[in-house]
């Protein structure tokens, strides 16, 4: 078990490493559309890259979401076979999004063994992730 500190200080050692591993500027929070966001995730029980549209109108959530399923074939075949879509995923603080995502479970930010596969995992999605929300962005903001 690790203290506050420690485990603050080995995430930032994970994301640090990340970076000087795979340089890229990710797109991330920067969407240009409100409430719509990519996501890293990394905890002690598992490993996700997402979008969520977490806006707090639920029709605007309704709305974005619908867009995406209906983008569903495509995404599923051409870029992210194994993503989920939940339209009522709740995050660790009990709010409810919406999120497609990928996700590696049985790995630890606290164990370094992981940290090779999770790194892999986590660029080779999110650049699937905004090869897919930049061909489509247009179509999902409309």
């Amino acid at each position: 078990m690790f203290s506050k500190s420690e485990s603050k200080e080995i995430r930032q050692e994970f994301w640090t490493s990340f970076g000087k591993q795979f340089p890229h500027k990710w797109l991330l929070y920067n969407t240009k559309i409100k409430d719509v966001t990519l996501k890293f995730t990394f905890t002690t029980k598992k490993a996700q890259v997402s979008i969520d549209i977490e806006p707090y109108d639920a029709l605007i959530q309704e709305y974005y979401y619908d867009k995406f399923i209906s983008l569903k074939n495509i995404i599923t075949s051409q870029y992210i076979q194994d993503i989920i879509f939940d339209d009522q995923y709740q995050l660790e603080n009990g709010k409810i999004i919406s999120r497609l995502y990928i996700e590696l479970e049985d790995v630890s930010i606290h164990n370094k063994n992981t940290w090779k596969e999770v790194m892999q995992f986590l660029n080779d999605n999110m650049r699937k992730l905004e090869s897919f929300f930049i061909e489509y962005k247009d179509f999902i903001e409309a």
